[in-house]
């Protein structure tokens, strides 16, 4: 335990954060800077920021190992100051459902990225990026928390891109995007202010391709099986685009007013009944679409249906409305 401390003591001082003058801080301005500072300094990179949460899990659990020992107490304004610090950082990052996303997308988020929210009351709902004040965040990144205010601005990125993705996998070209500036970044191939203007670029070109559905005459929902049947770039011209749009309307209607049934995913009988009725509905797709393209086209919508719609009136689009 106590080999434990002395290491995360140690990093945390590696970084300039000097706990004796945390702990003889009286005025509780001057304490709220001095805990500010210290997120500041281990939210250099996400690799400080593993490795800081890493080594006050550890202490943590060889605390609870120790408990009830009377002498566990010698410990406690040591865990006092981890946990502060570590309760700071977590509120910057705080945990989103993303069981519904595939593991990829879950597998790259967890690894580095958190979600947040900023301006924006926390809620349960998705971050609406048109609702940021976009110059008011490069006003407090302005203000000296740099890596902080990245820290938060990481957050609301992560949060809206794992529900866009949630909704439309045809939008992993920005999660690589995302995660290229992340890892470029950690690797010190950037500064924390390149970041940060990367990062409120990407925001609003996220909130561009958010609102694209409005854009295209189409739901969210009709828009994740135009993308699928659109993506990779397939050449179409406007009126081909329309025909392809009415395929989604009406496809998405007979699905859901006569296939996706009860418990439909468990039964063989009803599975080969939307896929009849993908591959007829399909059929009705322009010309461009080869036959190669056609068949796959039909194993990626229905591969989608699957995924996206568990039953008669119960689907990812409902549960996000």
């Amino acid at each position: 335990m106590r080999s434990a401390i002395d290491l995360t003591l140690q990093f945390c001082t590696q970084r300039g954060i000097n706990f004796d003058k945390i702990q003889a801080a009286t005025e509780a301005f001057a304490l709220t800077k001095l805990w500010n500072d210290a997120v500041e300094l281990i939210l250099i990179n996400d690799d400080s920021k593993q490795r800081y949460l890493a080594l006050t899990q550890n202490v943590n659990k060889l605390y609870k190992a120790i408990l009830p020992d009377p002498a566990s107490g010698e410990f406690n304004p040591s865990l006092y100051a981890f946990a502060e610090i570590t309760k700071r950082i977590k509120s910057l990052t705080p945990q989103v459902d993303i069981a519904e996303v595939k593991a990829a997308v879950e597998e790259i988020l967890d690894k580095s990225i958190g979600t947040s929210n900023y301006i924006i009351p926390a809620s349960n709902q998705p971050i609406d990026l048109s609702q940021i004040d976009f110059e008011a965040l490069k006003s407090q990144f302005a203000s000296g928390y740099k890596h902080t205010e990245t820290e938060k601005l990481k957050g609301i990125i992560s949060s809206q891109l794992t529900q866009m993705l949630r909704l439309n996998k045809s939008r992993m070209n920005y999660l690589d995007k995302f995660q290229q500036m992340i890892d470029e970044y950690n690797a010190g191939s950037g500064n924390v202010e390149t970041l940060f203007a990367e990062l409120v670029e990407f925001a609003q070109e996220l909130n561009i391709e958010d609102k694209r559905a409005i854009g295209e005459n189409l739901s969210e929902e009709e828009l994740a099986i135009f993308d699928l049947l659109t993506k990779p770039e397939i050449t179409l011209t406007e009126k081909e685009k329309l025909e392809v749009k009415k395929v989604v309307k009406e496809l998405l209607s007979t699905l859901k007013q006569e296939k996706l049934v009860l418990d439909w995913r468990r039964r063989q009988q009803t599975k080969a009944a939307v896929k009849v009725a993908i591959e007829e509905m399909l059929d009705k797709l322009p010309e461009s679409y080869s036959t190669a393209a056609y068949q796959r086209k039909c194993q990626e919508i229905y591969q989608h249906v699957y995924e996206s719609y568990a039953e008669a009136g119960r689907s990812i689009y409902t549960t996000a409305a």
